[in-house]
């Protein structure tokens, strides 16, 4: 159940990025990335979804090897690391807004970017507080001993597809 979720959901944001790259290519007057966005702060969310992924794959591990504490140190550590880049996205998003932006105008004058910006990174945003939260679940059940490999491998399949998603984002909106 858990493959078709993540296959239509693949096929939704593959649909906005494809949105966005042909808005961006029709678009003469599309604004610099390095000039809008604070890359120190984008590169320091990549890392932290990046980094919490790696600490997924070894609560999946521990929780297979049947080593629930440690399994759950693992999963309290993804959990940070997402917190982390909801945090640092909140950060972003009011950095952007004081600068004039929003979802149907922005000082670069081209609406078309800041609307496919708020709509992309808030779809995952949203993505990432669902995953935050079946995290926090996953842990409180660990932490009463009612937990199972399964459900944490499951946990961890949405996660890390949330994080295959910010690869893309990061690539189109702050790479090229």
């Amino acid at each position: 159940m858990m493959w078709l979720f993540i296959i239509s959901d693949a096929l939704t944001f593959a649909g906005l990025l494809t949105a966005y790259s042909m808005m961006r290519a029709i678009s003469p007057n599309w604004p610099d990335q390095s000039r809008v966005f604070d890359m120190g702060l984008i590169t320091f969310m990549t890392f932290a979804l990046i980094s919490s992924s790696a600490t997924m794959a070894m609560a999946v591990g521990s929780a297979r090897t049947g080593n629930r504490k440690l399994a759950l140190n693992f999963l309290l550590l993804t959990i940070a690391g997402g917190l982390i880049f909801l945090g640092s996205q909140a950060y972003e998003w009011t950095h952007i807004i004081l600068q004039g932006a929003t979802p149907f105008s922005n000082p670069w004058n081209v609406p078309q970017f800041t609307a496919c910006f708020f709509v992309i990174t808030g779809f995952h945003g949203l993505h990432v507080s669902i995953g935050v939260i079946a995290l926090l679940i996953v842990s409180l059940m660990a932490y009463r001993g009612n937990d199972s490999p399964n459900r944490i491998e499951t946990a961890g399949l949405y996660w890390h597809f949330v994080d295959i998603v910010w690869v893309f984002i990061f690539a189109f909106f702050y790479l090229f």
